[in-house]
């Protein structure tokens, strides 16, 4: 798999469809959630995603301190279901982990992970701070990475 980082006046208006119709296809049909994922934070976000066979089949937007949460933060985790079972959620995560050091100069990193995957964000040194909450009727927990 190739990765790309762009920001949003980099990306072209096929990646910027295909990048939501994927988060659409996993977020709001998978997942039967109802919530506005265009929200105007993807102006301000850093956008990784992951090619294979020219698709885009993995995705994340990162953001420096102060932009989302007061560390820098990655949100919008997404793979394509097809893809899930080749390992891609952990090289994106990987990638996303190292675009914010380079591109934002920090390691402290907060996410607002859906609880049921928080075995696989420990996995990338990540600890749960705080109770869980509802985020767009979905279980989500604070994550920090120092």
């Amino acid at each position: 798999m190739n990765f790309l980082i762009k920001t949003f006046s980099e990306l072209t208006t096929d990646q910027l469809y295909a990048i939501l119709q994927l988060r659409s296809e996993v977020f709001v049909v998978e997942q039967d959630c109802v919530y506005q994922d265009v929200d105007y934070k993807d102006q301000k976000s850093l956008h990784v995603f992951g090619f294979k066979n020219d698709k885009i089949v993995a995705y994340t937007r990162i953001f420096k301190p102060g932009d989302y949460f007061e560390n820098a933060s990655i949100g919008r985790v997404v793979v394509a279901a097809s893809e899930r079972k080749y390992g891609f959620g952990h090289d994106l995560m990987k990638i996303s982990i190292e675009a914010i050091k380079i591109h934002f100069k920090v390691d402290k990193i907060t996410i607002s992970a859906q609880k049921y995957l928080k075995k696989f964000y420990e996995s990338h040194n990540f600890i749960q701070v705080g109770e869980e909450y509802l985020e767009d009727g979905i279980p989500h927990i604070r994550m920090d990475r120092d």
